[in-house]
């Protein structure tokens, strides 16, 4: 699980780099290379990095100290 977690994580943090894009210059980067934020590739990469941070949910109750 916790390889699956890491992939899980990375895949967040590209997310979270994609939604800073959206906030500070109104740029999509994946509707950007993927054509319309409609377009079906990108409606599933949005949907895999939603399923992604889900997954990472559980770092919120992991003990940090191990």
């Amino acid at each position: 699980m916790a390889i699956l977690q890491k992939i899980a994580l990375v895949l967040v943090i590209i997310g979270a780099i994609n939604w800073g894009l959206v906030g500070l210059f109104q740029f999509d980067l994946v509707a950007a290379i993927f054509g319309d934020s409609a377009n079906i590739v990108a409606r599933i990469i949005y949907t895999v990095i939603g399923i992604c941070g889900l997954i990472n949910i559980g770092l919120l109750f992991e003990d940090l100290d191990h």
